[in-house]
């Protein structure tokens, strides 16, 4: 049976928005808390409602025919954050690559068009769903309209309401809804009702009376104040009736069949879900199944594909044999391309099935346990041979999957999953066969088409395989001189052959040596913590007058909101919303949420770093060996994976104890740690040439209270530790691009405070905004813009007609240059120190890259000489028009490094 499921996309991508709180963004900076809030919701919907039909519905702007009624309609109403504008587009873009039908209209809300497609649903006695946070859809409900109206704040779950609900809860019909709007108005709409009369009082009004007009027709039954405000007020409840009733007769340009809706096109979906980074999210989309009910249950969501026919002629590809290496190794000389047959998101833990050696038409597959034959001496001699260059597709990754079987690797020359990132930061299709789509190519399988995913991969048979690993070579030796064209017509060539090659030697080469850890250390922290953790737990039980599972969100509730009598915020389906933003807010109302938020603190430390770092630690070497990501972000910042060394916490001082497990891996040898000062704002003050900036760090002044002296107008003396923090977040919310509602939220200032604060920056460092305006023009012509190393962030949205997506193009316009020019800095200081130890043959070795900062370990007698030669390397990575300055300390362990 057909079923229509329509969403209000506006009121739901709000709740998101402010129901998900945790700072979700892609690793170039967009904030995605709300789509990803959004897609939890309507995957759910879509699993238990199983429409057939479905349509999100959006407001088309600000001005509808309302407005001509009553000016004031929805005024008051605070701006939308950028934070949140920013999500729309993307919101939308998702909504369509899963094949669901979007619609707005102009001078008309979400609202409206829902009304209208309920009458028509209802005419023709089709069933229909409503979602929406907002009560004023109840008045569509019918016999075959149900309206999800989702319970308390965010974008929990939903309470269905048809008529009988709907008398159930109010003792009204749906109609008689739009007349409780009208007696008790609605602040969030500006519609002003009968002031004093609220919800209690409408509905003592409407089961007496019916509606409103029947009660101003009988006002003179009415007695005391109430008489007085109802016949004050008759003209605003009319208005406010006729204001809250949805418009049913929308001009709509939509057939039933126009919504239909058979299960997402996954080959639509993932690579936008995967551009946004919801990696949890991929395996919950449902298959497009063609048939009644929408998605097929029975769909097997782990099922290889079946790859298309390929109509080239098969390549001459030779799956060696013992006998056949000899044959391979006098050929070596000629390859072109070294293609490394692996899986595993770890490649640290990675199975490897075998190696694809191209070059000069001549394609040999060596199934990887023939490399422990004897017979395959020269190839393993050649692959370790850094003089014998290979190029290939992740060649960092194939080192690393080679290294843990005993395999050396070196050489690297060209990668061309490198190349492409260099090309294109933002380019998601970056396997063999997206950039071989890329470059016009010839269609190339993917893998997971030839080996299948999930709990379903298996390597098929080595034809099958050599096949497949023999058309990924001829792609990339295809691809590599189309790269090499392009990194030189962009001058990139020496930010990939002196920069980002050697670096990716060098991150493999950290990787495999890995940083010791003591689990010794990690376990008496933990007891460390548990014995906290109870002493905290105690505490909670005294002022809660009773014990309670503190990690249950619903007894936590419970005591805070219920017992307590605190104010409650949200509620989600489990009950009252006790997350950290809540608690945040709620801390000094009482002494047990303070407790609690640091109760939940150390327990997040004890499970996340100390048990998670401890399973983390290999046994065979006794240490942790983290896996960085190369070309992942659209800044060219380094991320790290298995385990995230960079997310340990070191704002508490708990947090950054963990930091003491970190130890040298030779006896007597000591960590240093050398940390960049303030590099972005350094950066900042070179690209802009602001000559307050410079002046500060020209004369090694503390940027943050130069900052406060020169916007507030004060003497170095006057300076508070309030004005330092003020200067402080708008010092480093430029950098980022913030807007005043996120500088409103960083300091808990109204969102006018924060706009005068920024708006004050500007008037006192100019060369700031005068880049900025600079730079945003630059971008708008060039279509991109650039570090000072050359390494490009195109920005196709800065033109957008769409005023999010321009704007957000025009905050990265003004942060890229900044960030990615400190993050090759960075990098450069490592190529640059690693050449430095290699020189001198230091046996001091680095470990790790933490943001801005270096890791080492020293045997005593490099100390001193590392003690200068790291700094001051890393100080003259590049040269700027302000010093740059690195901070050293070193200890017995990396906490003591601090």
């Amino acid at each position: 049976m057909d079923k229509l499921m329509m969403l209000d996309g506006n009121n739901l991508i709000y709740r998101a928005f402010y129901g998900i709180t945790s700072p979700l963004q892609t690793t170039d900076g967009r904030p995605t808390n709300a789509v990803y809030g959004f897609m939890l919701m309507l995957l759910r919907l879509l699993q238990d409602e199983k429409p057939t039909h479905v349509l999100v519905a959006f407001d088309a702007g600000k001005v509808t025919f309302r407005h001509e009624t009553y000016g004031e309609y929805k005024a008051g109403r605070q701006k939308t954050p950028p934070e949140l504008t920013t999500q729309f587009p993307l919101l939308k873009e998702l909504i369509e690559a899963l094949g669901i039908k979007q619609f707005e209209l102009a001078n008309y809300e979400a609202d409206d068009i829902l009304g209208t497609l309920a009458k028509q649903a209802d005419e023709a006695k089709r069933n229909a769903v409503i979602v929406s946070g907002d009560q004023d859809v109840l008045q569509l409900a019918s016999e075959h309209v149900t309206i999800n109206l989702i319970k308390g704040k965010g974008v929990g779950d939903v309470l269905p309401h048809g008529p009988e609900q709907i008398m159930e809860r109010y003792g009204l019909t749906p109609a008689q809804i739009i007349d409780l709007k009208g007696l008790m108005g609605d602040s969030s709409d500006n519609i002003p009702g009968v002031p004093g009369v609220g919800e209690k009082t409408a509905l003592k009004l409407l089961h007496e009376y019916g509606s409103v007009e029947n009660l101003l027709d009988n006002t003179d039954q009415l007695k005391g104040k109430l008489k007085e405000r109802v016949e004050e007020n008759k003209d605003s409840a009319e208005l406010s009736k006729k204001l809250a009733t949805i418009f049913r007769d929308v001009p709509l340009p939509l057939e039933w069949d126009d919504l239909a809706y058979a299960g997402a096109d996954r080959n639509a979906a993932l690579p936008v879900l995967r551009e946004l980074q919801f990696t949890s999210l991929i395996e919950k989309i449902p298959y497009a199944s063609g048939g009644e009910g929408g998605a097929d249950e029975d769909e097997d969501p782990f099922a290889p594909f079946e790859p298309e026919e390929d109509d080239r002629p098969a390549l001459d590809v030779r799956i060696a044999d013992e006998d056949a290496l000899g044959g391979v190794a006098d050929a070596l000389a000629g390859v072109t391309v070294l293609q490394v047959e692996s899986r595993g998101d770890n490649p640290h833990h990675a199975e490897v099935a075998g190696l694809m050696l191209c070059g000069g038409g001549r394609y040999d597959f060596i199934p990887f346990e023939l490399l422990k034959s004897p017979k395959a001496g020269p190839i393993l001699d050649w692959l370790e041979n850094p003089a014998a260059p290979k190029n290939g597709y992740d060649l960092h990754r194939a080192d690393l999957a080679l290294h843990w079987h005993g395999i050396s690797f070196a050489g690297a020359a060209f990668d061309v999953q490198l190349a492409a990132y260099l090309i294109d930061p933002t380019e998601t299709a970056t396997t063999v066969s997206g950039l071989a789509a890329k470059y016009e190519l010839p269609a190339l399988a993917e893998d997971e088409e030839v080996f299948g995913r999930g709990a379903k991969f298996s390597w098929p048979d080595a034809e099958t395989l050599g096949a497949h690993a023999a058309r990924k070579a001829e792609a990339i030796e295809a691809i590599i001189p189309k790269q090499r064209e392009l990194l030189d017509s962009f001058e990139m060539n020496p930010l990939f052959f002196e920069l980002e090659m050697p670096l990716s030697r060098i991150l493999a080469d950290m990787e495999k040596r890995g940083i010791a850890v003591n689990p010794e250390d990690l376990q008496s922290l933990g007891r460390e913590f548990e014995v906290e953790i109870d002493r905290l737990q105690s505490e909670i039980y005294a002022h809660a007058g009773t014990e309670f599972n503190i990690n249950s969100t619903r007894q936590l509730g419970e005591i805070l909101f219920d017992k307590l009598g605190l104010p409650a915020k949200k509620k989600t389906k489990t009950g009252y919303s006790t997350d950290a933003k809540v608690l945040e807010e709620l801390a000094p109302r009482h002494e047990i949420v303070r407790i609690i938020l640091q109760y939940r603190q150390l327990a997040k430390l004890q499970s996340t770093y100390i048990e998670g770092l401890l399973k983390e630690i290999r046994p065979e070497t006794g240490k942790v060996h983290t896996y960085y990501r190369q070309a992942l972000t659209a800044t060219g910042r380094l991320s790290s994976q298995y385990p995230n060394l960079q997310n340990i916490p070191i704002r508490l001082e708990e947090g950054r104890k963990i930091r003491k497990a970190f130890v040298p891996s030779q006896p007597g040898w000591t960590i240093l740690a050398a940390d960049y000062s303030q590099i972005e704002l350094r950066v900042l003050a070179h690209i802009s040439d602001d000559a307050g900036l410079k002046d500060a760090f020209l004369h090694d002044m503390d940027i943050h209270t130069k900052t406060a002296m020169d916007v507030f107008g004060v003497s170095k003396e006057q300076v508070d530790s309030n004005m330092r923090r003020s200067a402080k977040a708008v010092n480093f919310g430029i950098v980022y691009g913030i807007s005043d509602y996120g500088l409103s939220q960083n300091l808990g200032i109204p969102r006018a405070q924060a706009a005068d604060f920024i708006e004050q920056y500007f008037a006192v460092f100019k060369g700031v905004q005068q880049y900025m305006h600079d730079i945003v023009e630059q971008a708008q012509k060039d279509g991109y813009v650039k570090t000072m190393l050359e390494r490009r962030r195109y920005l196709p949205e800065i033109h957008a007609k769409n005023f999010a997506q321009r704007s957000f193009a025009e905050r990265t316009a003004m942060n890229t240059p900044i960030q990615g020019t400190a993050a090759d800095i960075i990098k450069l200081a490592m190529v640059h120190v690693e050449t430095a130890l290699a020189e001198r043959k230091l046996r001091s070795r680095m470990l790790l890259q933490v943001h801005d900062e270096l890791v080492f370990e020293v045997p005593e007698d490099e100390l001193e000489l590392m003690k200068k030669l790291v700094p001051e390397t890393m100080e003259s990575a590049l040269k700027l028009s302000v010093p740059l300055k690195a901070d050293v300390s070193f200890g017995a362990n990396w906490y003591e490094a601090k």
